[in-house]
Parts: C-alpha cells; structure tokens; sequence
C-alpha cells in the first residue's frame, strides 16, 4: 500500500521541483540584472513568495495522499 502512495506523489514533486528551480532563476535573474533596486526587490519578491505557495501546496498534497483523501470530489 505503501508503494502505491509513494508512486501517486512523484508527479506532485517532481512538478513542484521544476517550478521552484523557475522561479529560483528568475529570482536570481532578476537580481543581477541593472535596473533600480525598487524594481529589483518588486520582481524578485514575486518568485519567492510563489515557491513558498507552491511548497506549501506540496505539503498538503502528500498529507492528502497519505490520508488516502485522493479524490475530493467523490464527497459530494
């Protein structure tokens, strides 16, 4: 049972990794490219706050696997 858990989380992580290492590059980008400091801190602080929802996302998407809750809309 296990295993098959393990096997419905891959995608999730595997999505979350690559969005991160997005926004983590336009992050850095936007930091060493020469425009005003304001400007900076505007486009850069986007990115950031984005990875933090995507991994929060992320943590609940594996507490909702391992709950077995897999399909939210059989509730209703």
């Amino acid at each position: 049972m296990e295993d098959r858990h393990s096997r419905k989380m891959i995608a999730p992580i595997v999505i979350t990794v690559l969005m991160v290492m997005y926004y983590v590059g336009f992050f850095v980008t936007c930091i060493f490219m020469p425009m005003p400091a304001a400007l900076k801190l505007l486009f850069g602080l986007a990115p950031i706050l984005l990875t933090g929802v995507c991994i929060f996302v992320l943590a609940e998407r594996i507490k909702e696997i391992r709950s077995g809750e897999e399909d939210d809309l059989s509730n209703y």
